[in-house]
């Protein structure tokens, strides 16, 4: 595993497992929310956005961490090895609605843009993230699915269906 993409649902845990692993396997680490998001929750136009991921990925070994479909041809195409968090909604739900809960009452600042989470739109809006998760699970899982038999093709897929199986696959990266 030199070249990696995590993906999975919102609040699956791409992030955290993305950091265990970079720092297993003396990886770089490649935040594509880092790369897509600007002051104020600005999204950066596709061009620059591809070009960002482009120039992050050209050169030697990172693991991706992202489910940004405008830049999966290049991601996955680069990469070796494609982990999917295919966790149960619930647990997604659960650890997602604390860590918003969390990021909002503590104003961390994401990704250095100085965005973060508030309650009322985390929680009370239709910009909510865990309506968001509820409304996108089912889809992505359909549609990672798909991706993994055409775009996965000889590359190594590892799909985890349980915190269990996160833990398992860690200890033996």
């Amino acid at each position: 595993m030199r070249r990696v993409v995590v993906f999975g649902t919102t609040g699956s845990g791409k992030s955290w497992l993305a950091e265990r692993l970079a720092a297993r396997l003396g990886l770089r680490p490649v935040e594509l929310d880092a790369l897509f998001w600007g002051r104020d929750w600005q999204p950066a136009p596709l061009d620059l956005f591809r070009y960002r991921v482009e120039c992050e990925i050209r050169d030697g070994d990172w693991i991706v961490v992202g489910n940004y479909g405008q830049v999966r041809d290049l991601t996955w195409r680069a990469a070796d090895t494609l982990v999917w968090l295919d966790l149960p909604l619930p647990l997604v739900m659960w650890r997602l609605f604390w860590r918003t809960l969390r990021r909002a009452v503590t104003k961390e600042n994401l990704w250095g843009t100085g965005n973060t989470e508030s309650l009322v739109r985390s929680f009370f809006s239709r910009q909510s993230i865990l309506l968001y998760a509820l409304k996108t699970h089912r889809k992505n899982r359909q549609r990672f699915t798909i991706d993994c038999q055409f775009l996965g093709q000889g590359k190594t897929v590892v799909r985890l269906t349980s915190s269990r199986a996160v833990e398992r696959f860690l200890q033996g990266a």
